[in-house]
């Protein structure tokens, strides 16, 4: 899986993964088909030395604007944390996979301004995260 996002939020720090391997071939768009995936991380966490050897996909760094957005930017901001989902298709919340509670609305990421550097959500899509905090868990889904 190929490392889309690190947050640090007031409930933890969420890391977001999904396919790449064969862009459009594994439903890495649904919360729940092991297609991506995210992770809630509480507590310390230390950085990852870099490996010396393989591809870095996605080498821009950008920004996520807080809701409401206090400070217009002039760095890219290619989306935001809180409020709610802005649905392209329609409502697809998930539910938690170990309380089946409805998830809580976390963050919107938008693919991106070059298509060299940006995430593959099929085309001016959108990715959004979510959370169940009393379970430590997250998930991620797009839609286009």
């Amino acid at each position: 899986m190929q490392f889309l996002a690190h947050l640090p939020l007031d409930i933890g720090v969420v890391a977001v993964f999904f396919c790449q391997n064969d862009p459009g071939m594994c439903d890495d768009w649904d919360a729940t088909s092991g297609a991506n995936r995210a992770y809630l991380f509480s507590g310390e966490l230390t950085p990852a030395a870099v490996p010396a050897d393989g591809e870095t996909l996605l080498g821009a760094v950008t920004a996520l604007r807080l809701h409401p957005a206090d400070e217009p930017t002039e760095e890219p901001v290619l989306g935001r944390v809180g409020g709610e989902p802005d649905w392209i298709q329609g409502d697809e919340t998930p539910e938690c996979p170990s309380c089946a509670t409805r998830m809580t609305f976390t963050a919107e990421l938008e693919e991106g301004h070059d298509f060299a550097t940006s995430a593959n959500f099929g085309g001016g899509g959108r990715g959004y995260l979510f959370n169940c905090q009393p379970c430590r868990q997250a998930a991620f889904l797009w839609q286009r």
